[in-house]
């Protein structure tokens, strides 16, 4: 046994200045586990519920309610708790908060403790984290790299949130990063060399530059991949994430920057031609969270093509995931624990879409820190693949390095590559 001693939470920072909640826990046996939550801009109007103090400071959106929550309410009811019982951790905070979206509590206050005990409790076993989820051999992930930026991480200079590289041909973890810095750097040389200002980076660490369209982010992308050297398709392909929650009005979807609007059948033909004319292998969110008829219409027509990715359609939710599921919407689904507030609910969502064929994407959130156990997560959740922004910023290498570490460090490890993505047998 791991027997939590104490919990103690403050008020933190993340990537865009905006309050999360910490939180670190304290064993009997001396071993510490400490969090940082991170928080999104593009979210979903199913996820678990964050708790924000309102006010003046920091324009409401300080956390000195949900760290108080922590400390007064959190810690007296996991003190004494086996910390190597996660499921049992996770249960206890989730009747506790007695709220479906943790709205009570708060989904920041939760998950800061939740994944607090997951570390204290494998510190206390002398393992790494990703070693204590999963005793097999490492799986490191397939990364899907920023490079291109619109949307609610760039102000909107494009409707599209992000258009990201995917080293599909990369032989390892290491050299899928170095791949996608190359194509970075390239893009921003053609971005240059067409009078763009590259030194303006959006949340994610992604170039951002206001284009005439959405498509010339694909254009720009796949002249970047060339020039990197890599071959478009074979061994860098695209993924797009279309965010489409976000550009619904009215029962349309407004591409403001090309001053139009798309019915759900016809954003779909948009997509279909995307994928007809560039290497494109990933689409996230390409309808409304409850488009689900337009969600049926995208699957029927690209999922035996392409990894058709749901975000803000399943909020990292196993009732939502299932009910996707059988009604045959997308086929992958994007998983980040803070959506769901705890690491139990969260790897719960894995082994459903594992259960069903579906493919898995750990992601990060646009407002990170400079933690890095989510890495640890998508080793030991064996999840294939990983979204954590661009090779650029803190908050986002520190996720790559600590993956980079634990390849250098498991002669054992094998790397997903392109294989990971649905259509599952990709190559």
């Amino acid at each position: 046994m791991a027997l939590i001693a104490g919990l103690h939470a403050w008020e933190a920072l993340d990537s865009r200045g905006t309050p999360t909640v910490g939180c670190a826990v304290t064993l009997e046996d001396g071993c510490e586990g400490e969090a940082t939550v991170p928080s999104g801009a593009s979210t979903g109007s199913h996820e678990a519920h964050e708790r924000r103090d309102g006010g003046e400071r920091y324009g409401g959106k300080g956390v000195r309610d949900a760290v108080e929550a922590v400390r007064t309410e959190i810690g007296p009811e996991l003190v004494g708790r086996d910390a190597l019982d996660q499921e049992a951790i996770d249960a206890a905070l989730r009747a506790l908060d007695g709220s479906p979206a943790l709205s009570r509590l708060g989904a920041n206050a939760v998950l800061a403790a939740s994944v607090a005990c997951a570390l204290a409790a494998a510190r206390s076993r002398g393992l790494p984290l990703w070693r204590a989820l999963c005793p097999d051999h490492p799986l490191l992930p397939l990364p899907m790299a920023n490079v291109i930026s619109g949307g609610a991480h760039a102000g909107g200079i494009l409707d599209v949130q992000d258009f990201l590289v995917v080293p599909v041909g990369a032989r390892t973890f290491a050299e899928a990063i170095e791949w996608a810095s190359r194509v970075r750097a390239a893009t921003a040389a053609a971005l240059r060399a067409r009078g763009h200002d590259v030194s303006l980076v959006a949340d994610e660490g992604g170039l951002a530059a206001a284009l005439p369209s959405n498509r010339t982010a694909l254009d720009i992308l796949l002249e970047g991949i060339e020039r990197s050297g890599l071959e478009p398709g074979g061994e860098a392909a695209i993924a797009v994430d279309v965010a489409a929650t976000q550009l619904l009005a009215d029962g349309m979807y407004v591409l403001a920057s090309e001053s139009r609007g798309l019915r759900a059948v016809e954003l779909v033909d948009e997509l279909t031609s995307w994928v007809g004319d560039y290497p494109v292998v990933s689409i996230e969110d390409a309808l409304g969270e409850d488009d689900d008829a337009g969600w049926r219409c995208a699957s029927e027509r690209l999922a035996g093509r392409i990894q058709l990715l749901g975000d803000d359609l399943f909020v990292t939710s196993p009732d939502r995931l299932h009910a996707g599921i059988r009604d045959g919407l997308a086929n992958a689904v994007l998983v980040k624990p803070n959506q769901v507030g705890t690491l139990s609910d969260a790897r719960r969502v894995v082994e459903i879409a594992r259960e069903a064929g579906y493919a898995t994407v750990l992601s990060a959130r646009s407002g990170e820190t400079e933690d890095s156990w989510l890495a640890d997560l998508a080793v030991g959740w064996r999840t294939g693949q990983i979204k954590v922004g661009s090779t650029t910023r803190s908050e986002r290498t520190a996720k790559w390095n600590r993956l980079l570490r634990i390849e250098s460090e498991q002669p054992d490890a094998v790397f997903a590559g392109g294989a990971a993505l649905a259509p599952l047998g990709r190559s």
